[in-house]
């Protein structure tokens, strides 16, 4: 329950403050300005890259459990793409429901747009929630550092293409990343859930057998 009200309270913040837009817009103006071919053609790549990365997470990760024969790490592939899944579902969904407008239409003699395969809806940035929710679902399923840290920095970079390219505001990137991990952390939240109550409903059955 705490965990909800965190991330609703959290997200509820950011949906307010995407409608104050002096900070936001300073900001992206930040990143956005100067033009840099190279590194913005490597920003187009950044961003493309999580098309793929998205669904090969799980797929990654149950396959390596498959190998292994580690019901562990299959069932996290699992729980992975059912992260992924939800977190796109819920990022669309508030797209539609807020229909903040994008930067690059907002202001268009102050922020440049340079990707132009995007839809009409800022908020929050899709590529962030599922840069967040996959690095989330990968950390989460192997606890280590070295894998752990490489996801998170690989999203950041994906986020930051987002504003770079001038697509999305800091604050649609705050709330895709709170989407994300908060997606990746509520599954793995439900499944204790669900775990702890087999392994209860299995030792009440045991108990009743003995005692029968």
């Amino acid at each position: 329950m705490r965990f909800r009200n965190v991330y609703c309270s959290l997200l509820l913040f950011l949906t307010g403050l995407s409608y104050s837009q002096n900070i936001d817009l300073k900001i992206l103006k930040s990143i956005n300005q100067t033009e840099l071919p190279c590194w913005d053609k490597t920003m187009r790549g950044t961003s493309f890259s999580i098309y793929p990365v998205m669904p090969a997470v799980p797929l990654t990760v149950w396959t390596h459990g498959f190998i292994k024969k580690d019901k562990t790490l299959m069932r996290n592939g699992y729980k992975s793409a059912i992260a992924i899944t939800f977190a796109s579902i819920v990022s669309t969904g508030l797209k539609f429901a807020i229909n903040r407008t994008r930067p690059f239409a907002q202001y268009p003699t102050q922020i440049t747009q340079r990707d132009y395969e995007v839809g009409s809806y800022s908020f929050p940035s899709g590529h962030a929630t599922a840069a967040f929710v996959s690095a989330t679902a990968l950390s989460l399923s192997y606890n280590k550092w070295y894998i752990t840290v490489p996801a998170y920095v690989y999203a950041g970079f994906v986020s930051y293409s987002r504003m770079r390219l001038g697509v999305h505001y800091p604050t649609d990137i705050l709330a895709g990343i709170v989407v994300g991990v908060g997606a990746g952390y509520l599954t793995w939240y439900i499944d204790k859930l669900i775990r702890r109550r087999q392994e209860l409903k299995s030792t009440l059955g045991s108990v009743k057998t003995i005692t029968d």
